[in-house]
């Protein structure tokens, strides 16, 4: 995408502070997985030392969401929300990366829902210059509080009644993910046409994910199991369609089969 190579080139010719962070948000199955991979093999075939983050490789494990399940809420047991993500472990990577040091970044495996062990990691050798950072809620800001207080679907009115839930994530959000994405040097969203696109998405990448795994596979779902799971991220999702385009650096807007139909937004690096 002609726009996003030109923010990578302009931001990697005058930002001093290295490796330059392009941020990627977008709903689940929006592409952001497959758009990361295209920048990264761009850019080390221009002799750009790069590598991809996701947010997802940073969830917490299966026992340390168990224990915030039993510690703050039941809703936590699910990997997804603010508050599911070991935010420190990324800003440790990302100050060592700023010092030009060799990095090791974790990796999940969603089909065993639960973090690889650190052999199965991936090396960054010293002196990353482009870090891609991507994730379904990568660069979000939390609501306003008085936003939380109305459930917005099935999943918050019967299982989160007293909003302690949302508070929670929304409380998280507007803590260290905040630091995290303050590092981001050019946000890029990918808009889905609206969360109504999110379930085909999302059973898109089960067909794919089930291809891949075990059939007994504790983290694999059927079409009821997705259902219930988009509704963990649908208030967040849809905070971001609504408010993120106005200040993402470039916003790419796609129509249900992920094609792209409006690009808006500029390549003028913060």
């Amino acid at each position: 995408m002609a726009a996003v190579r030109a923010a990578i080139h302009h931001g990697l010719r005058t930002r001093v502070r290295r490796p330059f962070v392009l941020g990627i948000c977008g709903a689940q199955g929006s592409g952001k997985t497959t758009l990361a991979r295209h920048i990264v093999r761009s850019c080390e075939a221009e002799g750009i030392a790069a590598a991809t983050l996701s947010l997802d490789d940073l969830y917490l494990t299966r026992k340390q969401r168990e224990e915030l399940a039993v510690s703050v809420h039941p809703l936590l047991r699910t990997r997804g929300v603010p508050g599911t993500h070991d935010t420190e472990l990324g800003l440790r990577l990302l100050a060592s990366m700023e010092r030009g040091e060799a990095v090791v970044l974790p990796r999940f495996d969603k089909a065993a829902d639960d973090r690889l062990p650190e052999s199965a990691w991936n090396v960054v050798p010293a002196g990353c210059e482009l870090l891609v950072l991507e994730g379904w809620c990568v660069g979000a800001r939390p609501q306003e509080a008085v936003e939380l207080s109305v459930p917005i679907n099935a999943l918050e009115r019967r299982e989160d009644p007293d909003g302690a839930w949302r508070r929670h994530v929304n409380d998280a959000l507007a803590g260290d993910y905040q630091r995290l994405f303050a590092r981001i040097d050019c946000l890029v969203l990918l808009a889905a046409p609206g969360f109504e696109a999110v379930f085909d998405w999302r059973m898109q990448q089960e067909a794919e994910l089930r291809n891949r795994s075990a059939p007994d596979a504790p983290g694999l779902m059927n079409a009821d199991g997705i259902a219930r799971f988009i509704q963990h991220y649908e208030r967040l999702t849809r905070h971001i369609l609504a408010e993120m385009p106005a200040r993402a650096d470039i916003t790419v807007r796609l129509d249900m089969g992920r094609g792209v139909v409006a690009l808006e937004g500029n390549t003028n690096i913060r």
